[in-house]
C-alpha cells in the first residue's frame, strides 16, 4: 500500500504540466552527471557568468553539486520546449514539494536568472523564485536528459527545436 506521502509526490508530475511543462518523470539523481567542464562553459561562452547569485562563481562547484545530488534518492526532470522556460515552473514544484512534507526539495531551472535587471550581488530579493541553473551547478544537461530519455539537441538557429530543462531535487 501506497502511503500518503508517495501518492502526494505523483500528484506533481501532472502539476509540472499543468504549469506549462511538455513532460516530467522522476529520475535517480545518481544519473545526473556533472563535470567541471560545464561552469568553463559558463564561464567563456556565456553573458550571464558573475552577473547574478544564480551564475558562476556563486553557485556550487561540479563537486559540491555531486555530493548534494547524493544526498538525494529521487528527483524531478522536467521538460519544456520553444519558449516555455523551466525555471519558474520548478521553482513552483519546489514549493509545493516542500509543503507537501518533502523538506528536502531544492530546484535548479535552466540559463541565466533574468529577474532582475541588474542583481545586485549582495542579496537576492527574489529568493522565492530565483534557482541556479543546472548548468550554473555543473550539471552536464544534455549527458543526463539524454541517459534519461529525453529528447535534446544543439539548436544551431532560431528555427532549431529548443528543449530546456530543470530539476526539482525531492528527497
Amino acid at each position: 500500500m501506497k502511503d500518503e506521502k508517495m501518492a502526494d509526490i505523483d500528484e506533481f508530475l501532472a502539476k509540472a504540466k499543468v504549469l506549462g511543462a511538455t513532460g516530467a518523470k522522476f529520475i535517480s539523481p545518481q544519473t545526473v552527471i556533472t563535470a567541471a567542464w560545464v561552469r568553463l562553459k559558463c564561464q567563456f561562452g556565456c553573458g550571464g557568468y558573475n552577473t547574478s547569485l544564480c551564475c558562476p562563481p556563486s553557485t556550487p562547484t561540479p563537486q559540491v553539486m555531486r555530493e548534494v545530488l547524493d544526498g538525494y534518492r529521487r528527483a524531478l526532470l522536467v521538460h519544456c520546449r520553444g519558449k516555455v522556460k523551466p525555471s519558474k515552473i520548478v521553482a513552483k514544484l519546489e514549493k509545493e514539494i516542500f509543503l507537501s512534507g518533502f523538506y528536502k526539495a531544492l530546484a535548479l531551472g535552466a540559463g541565466p536568472c533574468r529577474l532582475c535587471k541588474e542583481c545586485n550581488k549582495n542579496e537576492c530579493i527574489h529568493a522565492e523564485d530565483a534557482r541556479p541553473s543546472m548548468e550554473a551547478c555543473g550539471i552536464d544537461v544534455y549527458a543526463t536528459v539524454r541517459s534519461n530519455g529525453f529528447p535534446i539537441e544543439v539548436a544551431k538557429d532560431r528555427t532549431c527545436e529548443q528543449n530546456y530543462y530543470g530539476i526539482v531535487l525531492v528527497d
